[in-house]
């Protein structure tokens, strides 16, 4: 490509017709001049004359966007220089970091999303492109394309598993209704099936017996208490707060997730981040556990972190 200076004494259509405007044209009150016979005090206009291997910024912008899409997501509008990706369902976000950092090393280039593995609805913004400069040449277009091979930007759909519940008896009938409706309404977002939830006695044998039956009506017990099942324990305690009386332990094929009943009312602790990357099919055991620490410190700034369980309310809120 090449640079442009045009003045307005030799400007004729033919000559302007398709190249690319550099900078805006404003009339004498300052604004942006779009209709015929405006009066524009411009003494000269900057353009770029496009070459063959060049391509213009929103051409470029959509064959980026495009290259770094990936499952349960789509390309969903341009507007103000950017290429919008959004969420075509609820789940799990990932982002491939090293290919995004792949893509990004290329001078011109941009593209920028949310955290890895966010919990998003259908719709929400995921990531936006762009194009920095005017033009760009075809031959970074092409190689950010074959870097970005496969998609960087993706969401895993959560699984509508059924869930089973074991809690303390001990808990009196107002503790046990919104512990109840509480875990209700985080296993509804995510699409599962909640089944009644059971009250055993603080004997290892009374939890062992509820998980046993919670097992034949099919549920997939994340949220239990620890049994004498013969279940593998992955991971006791958390390094993350709220939620470090956290534990993560193996039955047979299937997860058991575990924490104290208090942590379940309103505030969302590290079961909520966990949580959604079993319900999205992740495997999690005692090094997942302990990469929560990064970022482990769960202020309500953090919020963003945590799925939108209720309309109106703040990422990760029951009440």
């Amino acid at each position: 490509m090449k640079a442009v200076a045009q003045r307005r004494e030799g400007a004729t259509t033919d000559l302007l017709a398709g190249r690319v405007l550099c900078h805006d044209v404003r009339d004498a009150a300052g604004k942006v001049a779009l209709g015929k016979g405006a009066r524009l005090p411009w003494d000269e206009l900057h353009l770029l004359a496009l070459e063959a291997g060049d391509l213009h910024e929103e051409d470029a912008g959509r064959r980026l966007a495009a290259s770094v899409t990936g499952d349960g997501v789509e390309v969903k509008g341009y507007s103000g220089g950017q290429w919008t990706l959004t969420a075509t369902r609820r789940g799990l976000l990932r982002v491939d970091v090293a290919r995004l950092a792949a893509v990004n090393v290329h001078e011109g280039v941009a593209v920028f999303t949310l955290l890895d593995r966010q919990p998003v609805d259908r719709g929400e913004t995921v990531a936006k492109a762009k194009v920095t400069p005017l033009a760009i040449g075809a031959d970074t277009v092409l190689a950010v394309e074959q870097a970005a091979r496969g998609g960087a930007v993706t969401v895993a759909a959560f699984r509508p598993v059924a869930l089973g519940t074991v809690a303390r008896e001990s808990l009196e009938p107002k503790q046990r209704a919104r512990f109840e409706s509480a875990l209700r309404t985080k296993i509804d977002w995510f699409g599962g099936r909640l089944l009644p939830v059971r009250f055993a006695g603080a004997s290892p044998r009374a939890v062992a017996d509820e998980m046993s039956a919670l097992r034949a009506e099919g549920a997939d017990p994340v949220f239990g208490g620890l049994t004498l099942l013969g279940a593998r324990m992955e991971r006791h305690g958390a390094p993350a707060h709220p939620g470090s009386l956290l534990f993560l332990a193996r039955w047979q094929d299937l997860p058991v997730l575990g924490m104290p009943t208090c942590g379940m009312f309103s505030q969302a602790t590290t079961f909520d981040l966990v949580l959604p990357r079993l319900l999205a099919g992740e495997a999690i055991a005692n090094a997942e556990i302990a990469a929560l620490g990064h970022g482990g410190l769960l202020s309500r700034e953090m919020a963003y972190r945590f799925p939108p369980y209720r309309a109106g309310a703040a990422r990760g809120e029951l009440e």
